[in-house]
């Protein structure tokens, strides 16, 4: 059996993404294509140099949805080797569980993770038998995965978790670990924690599971709650958790894989108080100036857009439009864009522009303005805002009427 450098990491206190934007994302109406889902997983595994495949479990897609998807995978587990550790994902079916396997087989660090349900209502929709009777099947296919290709590790994700027993959850999680799993994920499905039930469930799952068992998160964001439910599952001890670039997953998504890493990574102090403890979280700390250019690769990939108030990455993180904070800027941003992410700064014209920010942008395209003009231009930003209905004055537009400006006679109103 090859190491398991996943559960090395999560048992070393050591943070692990479990990425998954190509996967689950599909579920938000996105379709990532082969050559892509290579491209980021190698990219997101540079974030963390060498130890890529110790920071990174990089879902790389469902095999059995169809021919083209399972080739997919393959693609990723092969041209993707060595910089992420690559998992295939499945049903909890012998025949799902072979061609899972059979996607990632023979690369360095591959995984299969097997879907399971783990509420009562969940094995009844999907397998017809209570939940005990659906978890307790698991073990087999655990050795089916093992006679295959005992190189492979098996993963359980234990669906709708976080509407099942706790105790029943720890037994299986506990057992499924001694029948050769590597990490147990408990999911909330539908994304219906608030942050101190998924600490709750998290701390009692850990505190009666056995000492072996590696608990991974998987929270879904329905109730805008995913991340902070993220966080929770860190307090309460999980190394091992679910995200995706942009949030994309099915429905509203899960935790963004931008701003969880940037939370975890930014400021090691309040991190180290977030894991409640001193081992440091990473091999390698990530490279946190990759997360806009990935960001707007999975963006012009998705057609997903980034918005201006997408934290971390968005189109306003850096920008400047309004008096005080153009005087002080480092006061009103709870870190520096460009010192911590490569994100340079910028002055944008709106309708709440002040005389020095359209001086600022003034010079920017070359122009100095005296007083006069400077007042005349605040005004017709102001002017211009309102009567097109838009709040950001374009610089070409705004360069064209300085021309007329500058050239007009003293005095004279442009």
């Amino acid at each position: 059996m090859e190491r398991d450098v996943i559960r090395e990491s999560a048992r070393a206190g050591r943070v692990v993404l479990w990425e998954e934007s190509a996967r689950d994302g599909a579920q938000a109406k996105t379709l990532m294509s082969a050559a892509f889902r290579v491209r980021l997983a190698r990219e997101q595994g540079r974030m963390f140099g060498a130890d890529g495949p110790r920071h990174v479990v990089f879902a790389a897609g469902f095999p059995a949805v169809c021919e083209e998807e399972f080739e997919a995978v393959r693609r990723v587990a092969v041209e993707a080797e060595g910089t992420v550790s690559i998992a295939a994902v499945c049903r909890g079916r012998a025949e799902d569980v072979r061609q899972a396997v059979a996607s990632v087989r023979g690369t360095a660090h591959a995984r299969v993770m097997v879907v399971v349900p783990a509420s009562e209502p969940m094995a009844r929709t999907m397998t017809h038998r209570p939940a005990h009777e659906a978890l307790e099947s698991a073990a087999a296919l655990i050795e089916e995965a093992r006679t295959l290709d005992d190189g492979v590790a098996v993963d359980l994700c234990f669906a709708d978790a976080s509407r099942a027993d706790p105790g029943l959850l720890a037994h299986h999680a506990g057992a499924l670990t001694a029948a050769g799993a590597g990490t147990v994920v408990l999911a909330d499905t539908v994304g219906i924690q608030l942050p101190g039930e998924a600490a709750e469930l998290f701390g009692r799952v850990r505190a009666a599971a056995d000492d072996q068992v590696v608990l991974a998160s998987h929270l879904h964001n329905d109730l805008g709650l995913g991340l902070a439910n993220t966080l929770e599952a860190l307090r309460a001890g999980v190394r091992v958790v679910s995200a995706s670039w942009l949030g994309l997953a099915e429905r509203s998504g899960l935790a963004a894989t931008e701003q969880l890493l940037f939370l975890l990574a930014h400021d090691p102090q309040r991190a180290a108080r977030l894991l409640g403890d001193d081992t440091p979280a990473w091999w390698t700390v990530p490279d946190l100036t990759a997360l806009p250019r990935l960001a707007r690769m999975v963006a012009a990939e998705t057609g997903v857009p980034l918005s201006v108030t997408t934290p971390v990455v968005g189109t306003g993180v850096g920008t400047i439009s309004t008096g005080t904070p153009f005087v002080h800027p480092r006061l009103f941003q709870p870190f520096d864009p460009e010192e911590l992410l490569g994100i340079a700064p910028s002055v944008v014209l709106t309708q709440l522009a002040s005389l020095r920010v359209v001086r600022a942008v003034a010079a920017r395209l070359g122009h100095e303005l005296d007083d006069q003009q400077a007042r005349a231009a605040l005004a017709w930003v102001k002017s211009r805002a309102y009567r097109t209905g838009r709040a950001v004055v374009e610089d070409a537009a705004f360069a064209a009427y300085l021309v007329g400006l500058r050239s007009a006679p003293t005095g004279a109103s442009a």
